[in-house]
């Protein structure tokens, strides 16, 4: 302790609040990120807070209006998407197991993605986000396709913008029809990128 300071009787309280306020964010954005799929972006505010099992002052102390809830929501599963690549990467053996995982994750987080259209962004911009989203997004996509095609699992030219582009278009379900499965025609989309598939 440097001569003449004190502990304050508020440090270590103050911390403890930190660690439980990022606690709290961890739960909003997960909880927010469920009711946002299954409820779209305009569901009930109270419905996120009830679920992340926090009261409604400690989800607007947070997030003051929907649309911060739903840009942060996508900025952490960006982040989340990111960071999966290398770790799927360094657990499988075979690249392109690796890449149909991240593709998966990558599905999921579009199904919450398409709702973000339907939010006002005057102070954070749309197109601030999608360049966020290819800056981080685009080297994964690179590097697994990278990976793949180095182990002569996939050709060698597949673009990892065409590849994101294709599955976010076959994601978009407006009107969530339930006869409709875009897993199912990813999954051909996949089968299509094998070396035997090349003509």
């Amino acid at each position: 302790m440097v001569p003449g300071s004190a502990e304050r009787p508020g440090d270590r309280p103050t911390t403890a609040k930190r660690a439980d306020v990022v606690r709290n964010e961890k739960k909003l954005l997960a909880a927010a990120a469920e009711v946002f799929t299954t409820s779209g972006v305009d569901a009930p505010v109270r419905e996120i807070a009830a679920r992340a099992g926090v009261g409604m002052g400690t989800l607007y102390r947070h997030f003051p209006a929907r649309a911060d809830l739903v840009v942060a929501v996508f900025r952490h599963q960006v982040e989340e998407c990111a960071e999966a690549g290398p770790c799927l990467l360094a657990e499988n053996e075979s690249p392109m197991a690796a890449l149909r995982q991240w593709i998966d994750l990558f599905v999921d987080f579009l199904t919450t993605k398409h709702g973000l259209a339907a939010i006002p962004q005057s102070d954070s911009g749309s197109t601030t986000l999608h360049t966020y989203f290819l800056d981080r997004l685009l080297p994964v996509a690179e590097q697994l396709l990278n990976a793949a095609a180095d182990a002569g699992e996939i050709r060698a030219d597949i673009q990892p913008y065409e590849l994101m582009r294709g599955i976010g278009n076959l994601c978009i379900a407006p009107d969530h029809d339930p006869r409709y499965d875009p897993r199912k025609l990813i999954d051909l989309l996949l089968r299509g990128l094998r070396p035997s598939a090349a003509s």
